[in-house]
């Protein structure tokens, strides 16, 4: 097709694919063929000023800019209530990779417009990748901008760029001739980052090579929301057959088993964020994928759209 619907979006045809990996991460496997029909999507992720548009057409308010209702979180801290958002803070030293808490910390005051903290600002961001929205955020952009969030058979497959089974984006070399793919983390997380490839924080979309369908930053720089319930893939009917545009598994079996008060349903989010290091979170693939919870907004997510044909 050579008319997208609208500027920036790249036409993706659809087909035929093997989705996951056996050789990466165990919520990956097993590998199974999936198809799915043709699609329009982004080329970049939504950026600061894209959803700068939204707020100012619609008076917007995202959910870290709201405080939470003490009903839906019994027994929360007041302090956990009021607007804010989860923010990464770099640990000193060396800290214990089993407990996220060492460096995952809610801020108040961090949101879309404050990226990095409620003294930092999106003045010089604008080119940036928006962070800071829970899943209504980015349905609502989505819808005011007349797209849909891509489900994550559709981001996988375009995430692969034509490259079925390749580890990457952009093949099986995580850096080709020495170059710098992707924003990720350079050096032991989650203390030591020597920002080899530029960045310590999220790329303007578009800084690093695009993959064969033209599309940029579908490994690290910030990880995507996407349509699907969390389910892991060896729950799958059949995986020996292909899935014909798959749809994910259930809300309410997407609910974590530990979550004993509170139960939040949890999206995939895929394609990794700067904040992944080869010594502990190797997502930065078109593979990897994790469980995010609905309500919870980070700085180092955010979100593409599509377009679907009928």
């Amino acid at each position: 097709m050579s008319d997208a619907p609208f500027d920036g979006m790249r036409w993706i045809p659809g087909g035929t694919f093997l989705m996951g990996s056996d050789r990466h991460y165990p919520e990956e496997a097993p590998v199974h063929k999936v198809s799915v029909g043709g699609f329009w999507i982004d080329a970049c992720a939504v950026t600061n000023d894209d959803f700068a548009r939204f707020v100012a057409a619609t008076g917007y308010v995202t959910s870290a800019e709201r405080p939470a209702d003490p009903r839906d979180y019994p027994g929360a801290k007041p302090e956990l209530l009021a607007p804010s958002s989860v923010m990464f803070k770099k640990p000193a030293q060396r800290v214990d990779l089993g407990n996220h808490y060492n460096w995952w910390i809610y801020v108040r005051g961090a949101d879309w417009r404050h990226p990095r903290g409620p003294a930092s600002s999106i003045k010089t961001l604008g080119a940036h990748p928006v962070v800071h929205v829970a899943y209504e955020d980015v349905e609502a952009y989505a819808a005011w901008a007349g797209k849909e969030i891509p489900t994550e058979a559709e981001w996988e497959f375009a995430a692969r760029g034509g490259l079925d089974g390749a580890d990457y984006c952009w093949g099986d070399d995580l850096m080709p001739d020495g170059s710098f793919m992707a924003n990720t983390w350079q050096g032991e997380f989650p203390w030591q980052n020597k920002i080899e490839d530029g960045y310590e924080w999220t790329a303007p979309v578009g800084s690093f090579p695009a993959n064969g369908y033209g599309l940029h930053e579908m490994a690290g720089n910030v990880w995507e929301w996407t349509a699907d319930w969390y389910q892991t893939h060896d729950r799958i009917d059949s995986p020996c057959c292909t899935l014909d545009n798959p749809r994910g598994g259930v809300r309410e079996e997407s609910i974590a088993a530990d979550q004993a008060q509170v139960k939040i349903p949890r999206k995939v989010m895929k394609g990794g964020s700067y904040l992944c290091a080869p010594n502990y979170c190797r997502r930065y693939r078109p593979a990897a994928r994790m469980a995010q919870p609905i309500d919870t907004s980070t700085c180092h997510l955010g979100f593409r759209c599509i377009r679907r044909v009928a």
